[in-house]
Protein backbone atom coordinates (compact mmCIF):
# COMPACT_ATOMS: atom_id res chain seq x y z
CA UNK A 1 0.00 0.00 0.00
CA UNK A 2 2.79 2.40 -0.82
CA UNK A 3 0.75 4.28 -3.40
CA UNK A 4 -2.08 5.90 -1.44
CA UNK A 5 -4.20 8.54 -3.15
CA UNK A 6 -6.04 11.17 -1.12
CA UNK A 7 -9.01 13.06 -2.58
CA UNK A 8 -12.39 14.57 -1.81
CA UNK A 9 -15.14 11.95 -1.65
CA UNK A 10 -17.86 11.88 -4.28
CA UNK A 11 -21.38 10.45 -4.14
CA UNK A 12 -20.35 7.18 -5.79
CA UNK A 13 -18.03 6.56 -2.81
CA UNK A 14 -21.02 6.26 -0.47
CA UNK A 15 -21.25 2.42 -0.47
CA UNK A 16 -17.57 2.02 0.47
CA UNK A 17 -17.80 4.87 2.98
CA UNK A 18 -20.78 3.18 4.64
CA UNK A 19 -18.70 0.00 4.96
CA UNK A 20 -15.89 1.99 6.61
CA UNK A 21 -18.39 3.61 8.96
CA UNK A 22 -19.66 0.21 10.01
CA UNK A 23 -16.11 -1.05 10.55
CA UNK A 24 -15.32 1.95 12.75
CA UNK A 25 -18.41 1.88 14.92
CA UNK A 26 -18.76 -1.91 15.19
CA UNK A 27 -15.17 -2.02 16.46
CA UNK A 28 -16.08 0.15 19.45
CA UNK A 29 -18.98 -1.90 20.80
CA UNK A 30 -21.81 -4.25 19.98
CA UNK A 31 -23.73 -3.28 16.84
CA UNK A 32 -27.48 -3.32 17.51
CA UNK A 33 -28.54 -2.91 13.87
CA UNK A 34 -27.94 -5.68 11.33
CA UNK A 35 -24.91 -4.84 9.20
CA UNK A 36 -26.72 -4.90 5.82
CA UNK A 37 -29.53 -2.65 7.09
CA UNK A 38 -27.08 -0.20 8.61
CA UNK A 39 -24.94 -0.01 5.50
CA UNK A 40 -27.97 0.65 3.30
CA UNK A 41 -29.28 3.37 5.63
CA UNK A 42 -25.84 4.92 5.95
CA UNK A 43 -25.24 4.78 2.18
CA UNK A 44 -28.39 6.84 1.58
CA UNK A 45 -27.36 9.40 4.21
CA UNK A 46 -23.85 9.68 2.81
CA UNK A 47 -25.04 10.01 -0.79
CA UNK A 48 -27.32 12.89 0.25
CA UNK A 49 -24.61 14.60 2.30
CA UNK A 50 -21.90 14.38 -0.36
CA UNK A 51 -23.77 16.84 -2.59
CA UNK A 52 -21.84 19.96 -3.55
CA UNK A 53 -24.15 22.26 -1.58
CA UNK A 54 -23.91 20.28 1.65
CA UNK A 55 -22.26 21.58 4.79
CA UNK A 56 -20.63 18.14 5.01
CA UNK A 57 -17.34 17.26 3.35
CA UNK A 58 -15.39 14.01 3.27
CA UNK A 59 -11.84 13.19 2.28
CA UNK A 60 -10.82 9.64 1.44
CA UNK A 61 -7.65 7.61 1.18
CA UNK A 62 -7.56 4.88 -1.45
CA UNK A 63 -5.09 2.19 -2.37
CA UNK A 64 -5.51 -0.10 -5.37
CA UNK A 65 -8.85 1.65 -6.15
CA UNK A 66 -10.31 0.72 -2.74
CA UNK A 67 -11.09 3.12 0.09
CA UNK A 68 -8.93 2.46 3.13
CA UNK A 69 -9.72 5.57 5.14
CA UNK A 70 -11.96 8.60 5.45
CA UNK A 71 -12.42 11.79 7.43
CA UNK A 72 -15.78 13.57 7.61
CA UNK A 73 -16.13 17.25 8.46
CA UNK A 74 -19.24 19.31 9.04
CA UNK A 75 -19.20 23.07 8.72
CA UNK A 76 -21.16 24.64 11.55
CA UNK A 77 -22.44 27.99 10.45
CA UNK A 78 -22.44 30.74 13.07
CA UNK A 79 -25.02 33.49 13.25
CA UNK A 80 -23.71 36.61 11.43
CA UNK A 81 -21.51 38.76 13.63
CA UNK A 82 -20.89 42.52 13.23
CA UNK A 83 -17.33 42.01 14.49
CA UNK A 84 -14.46 40.82 12.36
CA UNK A 85 -14.74 37.18 13.31
CA UNK A 86 -14.95 34.03 11.17
CA UNK A 87 -18.50 32.74 10.80
CA UNK A 88 -17.87 29.00 10.74
CA UNK A 89 -16.71 26.29 13.07
CA UNK A 90 -15.89 22.79 11.86
CA UNK A 91 -16.61 19.42 13.43
CA UNK A 92 -14.45 16.43 12.53
CA UNK A 93 -16.03 13.01 12.90
CA UNK A 94 -15.89 9.49 11.53
CA UNK A 95 -12.13 9.67 11.01
CA UNK A 96 -11.02 6.14 10.27
CA UNK A 97 -8.09 4.39 8.59
CA UNK A 98 -8.14 0.62 8.22
CA UNK A 99 -5.84 -1.03 10.72
CA UNK A 100 -3.64 -2.54 7.99
CA UNK A 101 -2.95 0.97 6.62
CA UNK A 102 -2.16 2.69 9.92
CA UNK A 103 1.24 3.97 10.93
CA UNK A 104 2.32 5.19 7.50
CA UNK A 105 1.08 8.77 7.70
CA UNK A 106 -2.24 8.32 5.90
CA UNK A 107 -4.27 9.63 8.82
CA UNK A 108 -1.98 12.61 9.24
CA UNK A 109 -2.27 13.42 5.54
CA UNK A 110 -6.09 13.21 5.66
CA UNK A 111 -6.19 15.48 8.71
CA UNK A 112 -3.82 17.98 7.07
CA UNK A 113 -6.05 18.14 3.98
CA UNK A 114 -9.11 18.84 6.11
CA UNK A 115 -7.36 21.49 8.21
CA UNK A 116 -5.93 23.20 5.12
CA UNK A 117 -9.44 23.30 3.66
CA UNK A 118 -10.72 24.89 6.89
CA UNK A 119 -7.96 27.49 6.90
CA UNK A 120 -8.70 28.43 3.28
CA UNK A 121 -12.35 29.01 4.21
CA UNK A 122 -11.67 31.06 7.32
CA UNK A 123 -13.01 28.52 9.82
CA UNK A 124 -12.73 29.89 13.36
CA UNK A 125 -12.21 26.63 15.29
CA UNK A 126 -12.23 22.89 14.67
CA UNK A 127 -13.73 20.58 17.30
CA UNK A 128 -13.79 16.81 17.73
CA UNK A 129 -14.05 14.06 20.30
CA UNK A 130 -10.85 11.97 20.17
CA UNK A 131 -10.31 8.41 21.21
CA UNK A 132 -7.40 7.66 23.51
CA UNK A 133 -5.48 6.19 20.55
CA UNK A 134 -6.06 9.22 18.30
CA UNK A 135 -5.27 11.92 20.87
CA UNK A 136 -1.54 12.14 20.03
CA UNK A 137 -2.29 12.53 16.30
CA UNK A 138 -4.51 15.52 17.01
CA UNK A 139 -2.01 17.03 19.43
CA UNK A 140 0.72 16.81 16.76
CA UNK A 141 -1.56 18.92 14.56
CA UNK A 142 -2.06 21.62 17.21
CA UNK A 143 -5.27 20.47 18.93
CA UNK A 144 -5.50 20.99 22.67
CA UNK A 145 -7.96 20.47 25.50
CA UNK A 146 -10.06 23.59 26.06
CA UNK A 147 -11.53 24.85 29.28
CA UNK A 148 -14.15 27.17 27.77
CA UNK A 149 -16.51 24.62 26.21
CA UNK A 150 -19.29 22.94 28.14
CA UNK A 151 -20.97 19.70 27.18
CA UNK A 152 -24.26 18.16 28.26
CA UNK A 153 -24.73 14.54 27.24
CA UNK A 154 -28.46 13.92 26.82
CA UNK A 155 -28.37 10.24 25.96
CA UNK A 156 -26.13 7.31 26.81
CA UNK A 157 -26.65 5.58 23.47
Amino acid sequence: MDDINLRVAIQSDAPALAELRYALRASTGIATEPQAEFIERCRHWMTDHLKDDSLWRCWVAEADHQLIGALWLQLVEKIPNPRSEPEYHAYITNFYVQESARGGGTGSRLLTMALDWCKARGVHAVILWPTEKSRTLYERHGFSVREDILELVLSDS
